[in-house]
């Protein structure tokens, strides 16, 4: 069985207050987006019992792989009885430490994949738990559409929100950006923006309503940020913003975009949503 572990945006990213936890409250509006890894798990009669098989291709993933997200994920179910040896190939194609969320979305994957695999029934409650325990942001990708984003990220409230027919340019510096780095730097707001409230305006005025106050001291630090997401309005972008702790800028263009080429190392994709 094979799933899509897709991508995500954040529109608007407001980090309220430091939490005594060391977490930060946060205020996000979460979009899926057209981009995604390819996770697929297979039974394996040949292997032992909670056995896991994992090969990775793709962007190369460092670190051991028995640390990452979708092993981790799936030793969690483990935990609660055991399964049979199981197979697993991640294909990498969301970049790492770009701000889209795409570790997250694996592990939050690999959960929905091997319930469903293995007709396990695991109450929708305990794949959300499960799925914050793993990460702050992974319970979003186990649902689909927009959704607001408070607490750590993982209270979940579905927005209405329609980008049918937008087109989104999205772009990758290739630089790393660790989120306790992006944390690191950061002025917390103290209050609340009600993003939610927000949505129905023009896209154009989003600008005012929706900054992310991540990206400021991110920006500073990494000047191609900035120079990205002025580049994207000067070509006609609507709206233009870092993606959660970054280093991924994108731009909403209502039309669609000109092609635009981009320094050697750059990632670029040009997507748009059905």
């Amino acid at each position: 069985m094979i799933l899509f572990p897709f991508a995500k945006i954040n529109i608007g990213l407001n980090v309220v207050r430091k939490r005594t936890d060391g977490y930060h409250d946060i205020e996000s509006v979460m979009v899926p987006i057209p981009l995604c890894d390819a996770l697929e798990v297979i039974v394996d009669d040949a292997l032992a019992e909670n056995a896991i098989l994992y090969e990775r291709t793709g962007i190369p993933v460092p670190g051991d792989p028995e640390k990452d997200l979708v092993f981790r994920a799936i030793r969690a179910l483990q935990a609660r009885g055991a399964l049979p040896g199981l197979r697993v190939h991640l294909h990498k194609v969301i970049p790492m430490g770009a701000g889209l969320g795409g570790g997250s979305s694996d592990g939050s994957h690999a959960l929905m994949l091997v319930d469903r695999l293995l007709d396990l029934s695991v109450p929708t409650e305990d794949l959300q738990a499960i799925a914050s325990s793993l990460g702050s942001d992974c319970a979003f990708f186990l649902h689909e559409g927009p959704h607001l984003a408070l607490g750590r990220g993982e209270v979940l409230s579905p927005v209405r929100l329609d980008l049918t027919g937008k087109h989104l340019v999205l772009i990758n510096p290739g630089i790393h950006v660790p989120t306790a780095e992006a944390y690191g730097g950061l002025r917390p707001t103290g209050r609340t923006m009600d993003l939610c409230e927000k949505l129905d305006r023009p896209i154009e005025e989003w600008h005012t309503y929706f900054p992310n106050t991540m990206e400021e001291p991110v920006a500073r630090k990494h000047p191609a940020i900035g120079e990205i997401k002025a580049r994207l309005i000067e070509n006609g972008a609507s709206y233009a913003a870092m993606s959660g702790s970054g280093s991924s800028v994108y731009g909403i263009f209502t039309l669609k975009p000109p092609v635009m080429e981009w320094p050697v190392g750059y990632r670029s994709w040009q997507l748009t949503w059905s």
